[in-house]
Parts: structure tokens; sequence; C-alpha cells
């Protein structure tokens, strides 16, 4: 077996004669039985007829059956961890001699698993003050305001401004209809174009106007864009705050008073910036043993990784109102920009799932069950009727292969030698 370069091999497999005459003569015999000519009964046609009325057919099937079949008990035969499809070359296949054909296939990467235990990674454990938890609270009583009309008047930075909008240019795919909006004049929410076109005008009014979007924006087909808006103002409102009390405690939920409120909050802002660090200092240690092992990556395995990044980006596109249909790519110009996070991308999940085999990680049928029902629950259907879907599509696998995953990353970080990050 000869190396080319990285994980592609290359094998020259040679079939017995007695093998292509064997699977010839099969191929003869059914291609008799079913042949249509002019003078023969069906099945009765002369074999030698067959042959040469149908060489073109018959030289397809044998090497059709005979080259995959040599080469999986080749690789059998040799423990090879093929991936991918082979690429078959310089097939020879001459009456009365061997069939010869070179195989070009790529090789699960084999490499040593160097030292994962004990990583040195920057932690801080999270800290919860009282203004964060007031700041926590202040958000929930903004989400619970009121906004209240008050008498027509012009508008002014500071008010919030009841508005019907639609974009009327510079915008591809759906339009944008808001029959209701409220934006609050100057706020930092609020687009400058809005607050600046909206300034002084009073219920009634229609203006029409441009809004240039930051390119950074957070919606990508607004990113950039200056888009035309018909906008109708409907009234000038201002925003009431409910009183911070215990009656405000109870009700958000199952809380006696405002000190039970807080105490849910803090432990909820420490489980969230607990999470954020342990996956940042979790993301640290994994790039800390890329780096540690350096071994070469299929390209079926890239090519397999790329994909996936462009499907997250497509489904991403599409929450946000793109049509995926629309977007041209160029796919050599998408493989060679993220070729090189992908190769890291491979590496890692190749090094985790290495490490999760040294220490007989496994996803248990507990686990498993219990995110089935999560997912059941939130998409609010029978669990037996999301399991079959997850299994038909091969998403329980996926869901394993996460469960694993994180299951060593946590032993990872347990066992990381954590130092201050600061």
């Amino acid at each position: 077996m000869a190396l080319i370069e990285g994980c592609k091999h290359s094998v020259e497999i040679s079939v017995p004669v007695e093998d292509v005459e064997s699977e010839t003569e099969r191929v003869v015999a059914g291609i008799q039985k079913k042949a249509k000519l002019p003078g023969f009964r069906p099945g009765k046609t002369p074999l030698s007829l067959i042959r040469s009325r149908f060489a073109s057919e018959i030289r397809q099937e044998v090497i059709q059956e005979l080259v995959p079949k040599h080469f999986r008990e080749h690789a059998e035969r040799e423990n090879l961890r093929i991936v991918g499809t082979p690429d078959i070359k310089d097939v020879h296949f001459e009456k009365g001699e061997p069939l010869r054909f070179r195989a070009e296939f790529e090789l699960a990467p084999e490499f040593d698993l160097g030292e994962y235990r004990g990583v040195e990674v920057p932690y801080n454990e999270p800290a919860v003050t009282e203004e964060d938890i007031s700041n926590r609270v202040e958000q929930l009583r903004d989400s619970k305001a009121e906004y209240v009309n008050v008498d027509a008047r012009p508008l002014e930075d500071g008010d919030y401004a009841a508005v019907s909008l639609d974009s009327m240019a510079g915008l591809e795919g759906a339009p944008i209809h808001q029959e209701e909006l409220t934006l609050h004049l100057g706020g930092e929410d609020t687009l400058p174009g809005f607050t600046e076109n909206l300034r002084g005008a009073s219920p009634g009014d229609v203006k029409e106007f441009d809004v240039t979007y930051p390119e950074d924006y957070g919606q990508e087909r607004l990113a950039g864009k200056t888009i035309r808006f018909r906008v109708e103002v409907k009234a000038v409102r201002k925003k009431e705050l409910p009183e911070l009390n215990d009656e405000f405690a109870k009700d958000l939920g199952d809380f006696q008073n405002l000190e039970e409120l807080r105490e849910a909050i803090r432990k909820n802002l420490f489980a969230e910036r607990e999470f954020e660090a342990q996956r940042d200092a979790k993301d640290a240690i994994v790039e800390k043993l890329v780096d540690l092992h350096e071994f070469p990556v299929p390209e079926a395995y890239l090519d397999r990784q790329i994909e996936s990044q462009v499907e997250n980006r497509l489904r991403m596109l599409a929450v946000q109102g793109v049509d995926p249909r629309s977007v041209q790519f160029d796919w050599e110009k998408i493989r060679s920009a993220n070729r090189d996070k992908a190769i890291r991308d491979v590496r890692a999940s190749l090094i985790l799932e290495k490490i999760a085999d040294r220490e007989a990680i496994e996803t248990t049928v507990d686990e498993l069950d219990r995110e089935v029902q999560r997912i059941a629950r939130q998409e609010r259907e029978p669990v037996a009727a999301v399991r079959m879907k997850l299994e038909k599509d091969g998403t329980i696998r996926r869901i394993a292969s996460r469960i694993r995953t994180e299951k060593t990353l946590s032993l990872l970080f347990e066992q990381a030698r954590k130092v201050s990050g600061e």
C-alpha cells in the first residue's frame, strides 16, 4: 500500500482470472434470461451472441460487482479504517486476464494520545454582586412595563412612539410590515435614522424616509443595507414601570416576597456565569490539546465539517427571513476560507473521541431518554413519535455523540489545573 500524502493511500488489487470468469458467466446468464432479440425466444439467445451484443453492459456489470467486493475484502483483511468513498483508477479488464485496478482512498488518522489530564487553564469562580441582582430586577420591571397613551403632541427624544411601519425599497426577500411597533426616540435600541426622522412628528403624520443599518447589525439581511420605510405615527406614549414590592415578586412566579425573588435571581445569575466560565475554560483546554496533537486530517472529514458549518449558516439565515435558495455559494472559496478552522475542529473532535475511548465514557440509555423527553416537551409531541423521527433521520446518533463529548469535556475540566485568569 502506497502513501500519496497526508491520509491518502493507494493500493493495486488483482482479481484472479477464475473469479472474473465466474462473475462474467453469472452476468451473461442473467442477461440471457432477460434479453429479447429478434428470432429468439426469451432465455434461448445463444451465449456467444449475448457476449458480443452486450459486451459493454457485461464489462460494466462485472466491474461494478468485483471492484467494490475485492476492495472491501482487502480493507477488512488489512484492518483499514476507510474514510469516504475510494477513487477507482486504471481498471484493466481483458479476456483471460486478471481484473486489475488501483484504488486511492483516505484512512482515518492514527495518532498517539498525549497527556490530557491536568491541563493548565485560566479560570475564575463566578461572582454575583448585589448590583448585578438589582440590574436583573430592573430588567424584569422593564419587561412588565406598560406604555400609556398621552395627549397628542410632537414627538421628542425620550418619548415612546406607537407607529405602523412598512418597508418600501432596498430590501431583498419578504418585506417588513409591523402593524404596531413602539419606538423609543433617542434610545440605545432605536436606530438614529428613526429618531431623526420621527422627531417632531405628531399622531396622524405619515413619513417616508431612508434608514441605513450598521454593517454589524444582528439580522444579516438588513446589515449594511439602506431601506426606505413608510411610517405612520399612531400615538405618543409614556412608560410606566410596576412598583417594586412583594406583590411584584408574587406576580412573577412562586415567590412570597421580593427577597425570595432576589435570591432566585442570585442563583440563576451564578448558574449562567458558571456555565459560561466553564464553557470558556473547556474551549481553552481543547485548543491546548489541539496544539499538542499534530496529525493529518482526511479531506473527507474537512468537507463534512465545512458542509456542516454552511448548513448551520443557512439555518440562521432562514430564521432571519432569508430564503437559503437565494444564496449563491462559491464552494472553493468557502472551503479555502474555512479550511484552517475546519482542520482544528476535526482534530478536536478526534482527540475528544479518543479520550472518551480511553476513559470508557459512554452515553447511557437514561441520558439519551432524558434528552429525547426534553425535545418532546419542547416540540409538544409524544415521546415515542419524537424518538422515531430522531432515529429515522439519524439525529439520535448525533445527540448521543454530543452527550458523550460533553461528558468528556466535563472530565477534562474537573482534572484541569485552574489558574487565575486575571
